[in-house]
Order: C-alpha cells, then structure tokens, then sequence
C-alpha cells in the first residue's frame, strides 16, 4: 500500500506542472497585480478537500485532530516561510515540480529547505524549535470547537463562501473575452493534458480532489496524516544520511512522486529544459530554501501541510499560517519587486522630465519693424 504515496504524488506533481498551480504567484499576485484569482483556485482546492475530509470523517474512514495552537511559532514561521517562498521562487511543492521541470536554481533551494528542515525537526536547530513552539501555546485547535459549532457547520460556511468567490472569478474572466491560445498540435486527451491551458479553478479542484483521497491512501499505511511536504522532505534526508529506512514512509515516496509527475509532464508537453540562473539567483534561492525549512519547521507546516491541509480541518493553525504566509510574501515582494519597480519608473519620470527641461525653447518671431512716415 505505501506505494501509493509515490502514485499519489506523481499525480499531484503532474497536475501541478501542467496547471502552473504556484501558491507562491498566488500570494504574490495580491501584492503585485491586485489579482485574487489564483488564491481563489487555491481556495477552491481547500474547500474540496474541506468537503471530502469531513465525509470521510463521518465515514470512520479516518480520525484526523487538529493540533493545538502555537501562537508565535505558527506567525513568526509562516511569516519567514513566506519571505522564503519568494526568494526561492517557489512554495514547497512549487520548488518541487519546478526541480521536475529543470530549474537548477528549484535544485538549490530545494536541497536547502529540505536540509534546513531536518536540522529544525530532528537535528542541531531542534532546540530552538522547541523553544519557539514554548513561547505561546493554547488549548485552540479548530475555528467550530471554539465557538461550539459543529464541523459540519463550518465546512459548508467554508464552501459556500468559497462558491461565491469562484462565481465571481469566472464571471470577470467571461467579461474579459477569450485568451490567445497557440495553434494546436495535439488531438484529444493529449491536447487537453499536454497542451491546453488549465483554467486555474479547475486545477484547484482537481488538486482539492487529490488531497482529500491522500488522507485514506496515507492512513492505510499506518501514517496519519494527509498530504505533507517538509516532514517527508525532512525524512527522506535522515534516510539519505543516517540510513533509518524506518522513516522511509508514504510521505517520503510523495515527495518523490512530486518529482516523477512533474518530470513527466515537462518531458511529454516539451517544456523540460535543464535552465542554470546567475549566481544572484542561486545564492538567493539558497537562502529562501533555509527560510522556508525553518520556518515551516516552527509553523508545524508549510503551504501544503498548513495553508491546504490544515485550513481544510479549520484549525487555527492552518488559518493563521495562511495569513502570515501571506503577509511573508508581500513583505518580500515589496522589497524585491514593487519597490524596485516604483525606484525604476521614477527614475524614468525623472529622466523625462530633465530631457524635456533641456530642449532649447523655440525663438519668438520678432515683431516688424515700424515703417518711418
């Protein structure tokens, strides 16, 4: 059965490179362009999987507990995730399915986070991990258990909200016409998967489809637990490292599934090209990749394992993870991107004026002399 984690995964990662499904350009298109869309697609996937994890709960399938709330560790975490997530370039398996597809600089910040958040969880940082989760903790678990709602309460509060976000997304994208799209190549099944544009709420749903079936494939294994990407990552090191082959779990063979799918689909779609950034891109990838282990590791999750996972069962967690994540990345896109963009246009302005100021101003016609009487 634990094979499934590698099926499991190869299909997400496949998904995911082929419906560009980055949770980073999510966050980021807030700050940036004002665009709520693909947060929107995100949305879509946690309320699916909302849908299905309560079904599934109802079922006895499984048992899922939201963990109690840390404050200071989950925001100072997901608040570095965030800033992480952007200098990488990628969420965590936003970094993963771009390795798939051949960004080496996805390589370097994935070995760092990967790295990082061993040595958080297991290795020479677990004390200060323990002493950030100490800071501030609570007995808060689920948004419903707080105020004595049941689950089901706030699910469908959750979908219900979430259907109007996506009705008012795919009304905007109706008035703005239809997009270019390249003349096709491909027929059938192999066009629709290989070829044609996915619309993003459809990838969220699909992904919001995945990660509710994860929670049963991953809970026959013995592993209970729905998707999740730093804890797999982290014990796929200390297999690598120490040998413990009693960490090699579903999750490991998800992640690892992450990197088959999104091979795949940039093999067969034509977009796999191994691409080697300057040494700026490395060293900045490098460093988001220590952020994003760090700070997942503190948080008890990065953008899967909080901002989709958690949010499904509505913890806290879960949702102050995804605000502060949030906040992370308008941080760093203000100092990498709107900022700069704002120092280049007015520096434009400036030269624009300065040259306009410098053309010579056009010499009067001189009046016509008086003629004498």
């Amino acid at each position: 059965m634990i094979i499934t984690g590698l099926l499991t995964g190869a299909a997400l990662g496949f998904i995911l490179q082929r419906g560009r499904f980055c949770i980073t350009g999510a966050f980021r298109d807030l700050w940036v362009s004002r665009s709520s869309f693909w947060l929107t697609a995100f949305l879509v996937a946690i309320a699916i999987q909302a849908v299905g994890v309560l079904a599934l709960t109802l079922t006895g399938a499984i048992a899922p507990e939201a963990p109690q709330l840390s404050v200071v560790a989950t925001a100072v975490g997901s608040l570095l995730f965030g800033v992480g997530i952007v200098l990488a370039g990628g969420c965590a398996t936003g970094t993963y399915y771009r390795a798939g597809e051949g960004l080496v600089g996805s390589w370097f910040a994935l070995i760092a986070y990967a790295l990082s958040a061993a040595a958080a969880k297991t290795g020479i940082l677990a004390g200060p991990t323990r002493w950030v989760k100490g800071l501030w903790t609570t007995e808060l678990t689920t948004i419903p258990a707080t105020l004595h709602l049941p689950q089901w309460v706030g699910v469908a509060a959750l979908a219900a909200g979430v259907a109007l976000l996506a009705r008012r997304q795919l009304r905007l994208t109706a008035a703005r016409g239809p997009q270019f799209a390249l003349p096709a190549r491909r027929t059938g099944v192999a066009h629709l998967l290989l070829e044609k544009r996915w619309n993003p709420l459809a990838t969220g749903a699909v992904v919001g489809i995945v990660a509710a079936a994860a929670w049963p494939l991953s809970w026959a294994t013995g592993r209970e637990d729905g998707l999740g990407i730093t804890t797999p990552s982290a014990n796929l090191i200390g297999v690598i490292v120490t040998g413990d082959t009693s960490r090699f779990d579903w999750g490991v063979l998800l992640v690892l599934g992450i990197l088959l799918g999104s091979y795949i689909a940039a093999k067969a779609s034509g977009e796999f090209r191994v691409r080697v950034p300057d040494a700026t891109i490395i060293i900045r990838s490098i460093l988001g990749g220590l952020l994003m282990g760090v700070g997942a590791a503190w948080a008890g999750g990065c953008s899967i394992g909080n901002a989709l996972v958690q949010t499904s069962l509505l913890s806290w967690q879960g949702w102050i993870a995804l605000v502060f994540q949030i906040l992370g990345v308008g941080a760093a896109a203000w100092v990498l991107l709107i900022r700069p963009r704002q120092k280049r246009r007015a520096a434009r302005a400036a030269r624009a004026s300065a040259a306009a100021d410098a053309e010579p101003t056009p010499a009067r016609e001189a009046a016509p002399a008086p003629v004498p009487a």
